[in-house]
């Protein structure tokens, strides 16, 4: 392929597509500034040479004390959840061979949803409980799907297909659980489903830091067994993939980053769905697209939360409903399309 060179890092080799990287890094730089940008927003007004200050240790002590204990731990959550999201969009969207695949179609952020409800509303649970109760419906939701979907192999038709049959069942229950609870209770998870970064700590952006660290390189480092797989099954053996291994640990890696995010933010919407085709647009589909679409996600996520904070007259929305009014006239767009859905890649 045109533009693709070797990088070799003692013992182990890796194979680079250019375009791909540069298009990362652009959308990494971008994400960063949108990122630093937004640690001059907020009740206490700051110019960015005070928030420079104040990330080096030049500034006075209220300014430090409101970008780095209060502001930036929620623009890193931000950078963390919107990578993550878009990443495991990204793996699901090439699994599946669809481009409408998303975390929030077969059922994953569906899973995290009722379980976070769930622990809201029966047990009237803290951040931290409501937190870990959505990585464990998120992740149980995942291992129900490939049981389900599992046939001699699990092929992409029938992932999405037991996805979508969970999700809608899953969001019964979710909206079964609201209407038995009280108004505050109700409200209480509502701000939840709707996916919010309002008051973000260092424990959140630890946690989708680590997840990304941990889960990120995985990715990469599978992104040849990925692209074997859009080839076909029989095509991805006879070159030598080792198709169920690959697809169901690709299947765990986009999982479990989709239930990081979600269960530190809540499910912001279309981030994962969204980021991994504009990427491929831009790409003109050449190549996987991992790095550039969670560069991508990233700043999707600190943009749409900059705008959150700034754009509806002084009143702060959550993040999810501004990329939900974003992303869903996309959506439409593919769906208008019509002709790459349900195809390979």
């Amino acid at each position: 392929m045109p533009g693709t060179g070797v990088v070799r890092l003692g013992a182990l080799s890796v194979r680079v597509y250019w375009p791909e990287m540069a298009l990362g890094s652009l959308l990494a730089a971008l994400a960063a500034a949108a990122a630093l940008l937004s640690l001059t927003v907020g009740d206490f007004a700051m110019g960015l040479e005070e928030v420079v200050g104040a990330l080096t240790g030049r500034g006075g002590v209220m300014a430090a004390h409101v970008v780095v204990e209060m502001r930036l731990p929620r623009a890193l959550t931000a950078l963390g959840v919107g990578a993550a999201l878009a990443l495991s969009g990204a793996l699901l969207q090439r699994l599946a061979r669809n481009p409408l695949v998303s975390p929030d179609i077969i059922g994953v952020s569906a899973g995290a949803t009722t379980a976070a409800v769930l622990a809201i509303v029966a047990f009237s649970g803290t951040a931290l409980a409501v937190a870990s109760s959505a990585l464990a419906g998120a992740v149980g939701t995942a291992l129900l799907l490939y049981l389900l979907a599992y046939r001699r192999g699990v092929s992409g038709q029938r992932l999405v297909l037991v996805g979508i049959a969970l999700t809608a069942m899953l969001g019964a229950a979710t909206s079964y659980l609201l209407t038995r609870t009280e108004l505050t209770t109700a409200q209480r998870a509502m701000l939840w489903l709707t996916g919010s970064l309002a008051n973000r700590e260092w424990p959140h952006a630890a946690t989708v830091g680590l997840a990304l660290a941990l889960l990120a390189p995985v990715a990469f480092l599978l992104a040849r067994p990925l692209a074997l797989l859009q080839l076909g099954e029989d095509t991805a053996i006879a070159l030598g993939g080792r198709v169920q291994l690959s697809r169901a640990v690709l299947l765990f890696t986009a999982t479990a980053l989709a239930a990081m995010a979600t269960a530190v933010a809540g499910p912001v919407a279309f981030v994962a769905l969204v980021a991994p085709q504009i990427v491929r647009r831009l790409l003109r589909e050449r190549a996987v697209g991992l790095f550039p679409a969670a560069a991508c996600g990233g700043l999707m996520v600190v943009g749409a939360d900059l705008l959150a904070r700034t754009a509806f007259g002084g009143s702060e929305v959550p993040v999810g409903v501004v990329t939900g009014i974003l992303g869903a006239p996309y959506l439409l767009y593919l769906l208008a399309r019509g002709g790459g859905v349900g195809r390979g890649g």
